[in-house]
Parts: C-alpha cells; sequence; structure tokens
C-alpha cells in the first residue's frame, strides 16, 4: 500500500492491449495505484525488430521488479491464455506471497 491506495501489478501477454488499458483505467478508477507494462511488444509488433533476446531478458526482470513493489498482481488471461513469461511472473508472485488476480477464471 502506498497510503490508503493499493498497487496492483497487471501481468499478461502483451498481445491483450487493449485489455490491459480497460483492466488499468478499471483498477485506476476503483483507487488504486496499477503498474502495466512499458511496451505491447506483440500487439505493436515489435518483437524480432526493437526486443533482441537480451533485451527481451531485461524487461521480464524489470516485470519482476514491478512485482517486487506490488501488493498484488492482476493476470490479463483471456480466453484463459497464459504464456510462459506470465507463468514465470505467477510463480514469482506465489513466492513472494503477493495476491494474485485473473481477468477470467483461472483453476491453478
Amino acid at each position: 500500500m502506498v497510503g490508503k491506495y493499493k498497487v496492483i501489478t497487471l501481468c499478461g501477454s502483451t498481445r491483450f492491449k487493449d485489455e490491459f488499458l480497460e483492466v488499468q483505467k478499471q483498477l485506476t478508477l476503483e483507487g488504486n495505484i496499477v503498474i502495466s507494462v512499458g511496451l505491447f511488444g506483440h500487439a505493436d509488433g515489435e518483437f524480432g525488430n526493437a526486443i533482441t533476446p537480451e533485451i527481451k531478458v531485461m524487461l521480464d526482470d524489470i516485470h519482476k521488479r514491478k512485482i517486487d513493489m506490488s501488493d498484488e498482481i492482476y493476470v490479463i488471461n483471456k480466453t484463459g491464455y497464459i504464456g510462459e513469461s506470465t507463468k514465470s511472473e505467477i510463480e514469482y508472485a506465489i513466492k513472494a506471497e503477493k495476491i494474485i488476480n485473473y481477468l477470467e477464471n483461472h483453476n491453478a
């Protein structure tokens, strides 16, 4: 918490840009501090161009630091999809004892 505000980091595939923006808006209007991704590599077609394998490793690490700063994570799992990076973030959040919420019902 920062003051009276819960801090929530959004996790999920960057192909779901519209869902990220909608959830960010919703959670913000509910009175939360929302931390999101820095860019939408899949949705914006940046993988293979601007995003090298080394940059991808850095971005994954940065996102885990965002989780460190958060009270909880919110997983954007549209159509139930959870990719490898997101799975890694969920596992990291579990180890860090963070609360985990999902866009769609999820059976762990």
